[in-house]
This record gives C-alpha cells, structure tokens and sequence, in this order.
C-alpha cells in the first residue's frame, strides 16, 4: 500500500473524528446554553417586575375605584340637575301665580279705588256745598247718629245762605235730606252725610 492510500484513509477517520467533535461541541454548546438560560433568573421572578407588577394593580384598583366615584358624582350631578329644574320649573309657577296674584290685586285695588273716590265723592263733611258743582244732585243722609249741636240747611244757590228752602236741628238720629242742582247745602257738627 502506498503511502497515499494510508494518507487518504487517515483522512476520512480525521474527518468523521471533527465531525463528532464538532456535533459535540454543538451539542454542548447549546445544552449549556439551555441550562446556563434555565440557570438564570426569570425576569417575571425579579423584585423590580414584582414591585412594577404590585404598582400596576395598585394602580388599577384605583382607576377602578376612581372610575365608581366618577359614577357617583355623575349620579349626583344629574340628580342635582333634575332637582334644579324641578326647583326652576317650581319657581316659575309661583312667579306666575304672583304675577296673577299682582294683577289681581291691581284690580281689586282700582275697584276699591273707585269705589273709594266713588264714596268720596258722594260724602259730604261739615262746610257749604253747591249742589251739582260741588257735589252731585241725590238723596244723603248722616253717615252716623248726630248729636244736639248738629245744623244743616239746603239753600237757594247765590243767595249767601240769605234764602234758605229747609233747615233742621234734628237734636239725633239720622237725618236725611234731598239736593237738586241750584241749591246750596250746609253741615254744621253733624259730621259726614252719604249719598243714598
């Protein structure tokens, strides 16, 4: 045999020999690799992830705990609302009922007004009066009981109480006496007479 029959089958003896080292080095290499990685720590393990983890749920606790307060206050808010308008709506009613209650009482006001200047009108108090200038035409009589000192007297008008129609000292009671247009009148201390 020569010399390159034995180089040449030295070699493929070389070479199945690297190759074995090399699949075991490979083999090694990443079973160490695999055990060096189960070696090692999990992060998920770590106290920094562990306290970052804790702070998250803290956290979203109290987003949760915010979020049912946020509904509580946006229950009140809209109830607060509602009353509010309730309240407005409530106020509104009683402005209008004052309002009627205003006019109302405007009316009443100028009735008795009326009536008011009405009486006042056909009242006659102590002094000299002319029928229909002074005072209108009609019927009067004491508005009360007149005492002892009372005078009156119906008088033709211009005539400076020189010609008197009728006179009395009624002395009581409630005297009555009819007015026309051209006559005076006279009250002395018999207090107020009203148009009958």
């Amino acid at each position: 045999m020569s010399k390159s029959d034995v180089n040449g089958a030295d070699k493929p003896k070389r070479r199945g020999v690297k190759a074995v080292a090399v699949a075991l080095a490979v083999v090694l290499l990443f079973g160490g690799g695999f055990w060096l990685g189960q070696a090692t720590t999990d992060p998920a393990n770590s106290d920094e992830y562990l306290a970052l983890e804790a702070t998250g749920q803290k956290a979203a606790t109290d987003r949760d705990a915010f979020r049912g307060q946020l509904e509580e206050l946006q229950g009140e808010v809209a109830a607060s609302r509602s009353a509010a308008v309730e309240q407005d709506d409530a106020l509104l009613l009683r402005e209008a009922a004052v309002k009627k209650a205003e006019e109302e009482l405007k009316k009443r006001e100028s009735a008795v007004t009326t009536v008011e200047k009405k009486k006042e009108a056909n009242t006659i108090t102590d002094g000299t009066w002319v029928v229909g200038v002074d005072i209108e035409a009609g019927s009067y009589k004491a508005s009360s009981n007149v005492g002892s000192s009372c005078y009156w007297a119906i008088l033709a008008s211009g005539t400076n109480g020189d010609d008197i129609i009728n006179n009395d000292l009624p002395g009581g009671g409630l005297p009555s006496v009819t007015l026309t247009a051209g006559q005076d009148f006279k009250s002395s201390r018999c207090g107020s007479w009203t148009k009958q």
